[in-house]
């Protein structure tokens, strides 16, 4: 999503892992990787009650009014983060499935992907999977890549029922099941139990493809 508004050199610094403009000059243009990571900051920091433009503003260093030119509403604040990860995911995923490599080790670089997308986005991932939130041109879009999404998981499903790696059996049941496995990783993990995206994947891998084939 480009930025808007009118264009200030002073490059911002790095504070706590979100983006803040130097102090003493007044901002216009609204960088929307900040912002994104701004959101996903206060979904951390207190759930979906956290994000509004208010504390988006407060985090980002500049007046509400500027805000809210660029960001109208909380739901525009959640959609920004939502396109950005979509884009993000996709683009990981996609690179999997066209890649030139046998179809075990593509299940596991998808294992890995899913895994630590899971952890990465627990704070907000059910918001983006239940829909609640985002503005309506958004969740269509996200209906759309859902699906989309899904198919390329189910082209490699198939492809390794084919060639014995997974039992046989429907390959969209199946799918659905094994992403699923994935997106309740969100509501289970924390990180003072000890558990890392390593171990979770290990484990994963070995449930899906016991056999090491």
């Amino acid at each position: 999503m480009p930025s808007r508004g009118t264009a200030d050199d002073a490059e911002p610094e790095q504070v706590d892992g979100v983006k803040r403009r130097p102090r003493g000059r007044p901002r216009a243009v609204i960088d929307m990787d900040a912002v994104a990571d701004v959101v996903a900051c206060l979904f951390v920091e207190g759930g979906a009650s956290a994000v509004s433009i208010v504390n988006a503003a407060e985090k980002l260093d500049v007046s509400r009014a500027t805000l809210y030119r660029a960001v109208p509403s909380k739901e525009d604040l959640v959609g920004i983060l939502f396109e950005r990860t979509i884009h993000q995911q996709g683009g990981l995923l996609a690179n999997i499935v066209d890649a030139d490599m046998p179809i075990r080790d593509k299940l596991v670089r998808l294992i890995e992907i899913q895994v630590e997308a899971a952890v990465r986005m627990r704070a907000y991932m059910p918001a983006f999977f239940g829909g609640a939130g985002l503005p309506p041109d958004v969740f269509v879009r996200w209906q759309a890549w859902s699906r989309e999404y899904e198919r390329m998981w189910a082209r490699c499903v198939r492809q390794a029922m084919d060639e014995g790696v997974l039992v046989h059996c429907d390959p969209a049941i199946a799918t659905r099941l094994i992403l699923g496995m994935f997106l309740w990783i969100a509501r289970w993990y924390r990180p003072d139990e000890g558990i890392d995206t390593a171990e979770i994947t290990e484990v994963a891998v070995r449930l899906l493809l016991p056999d090491g084939r």
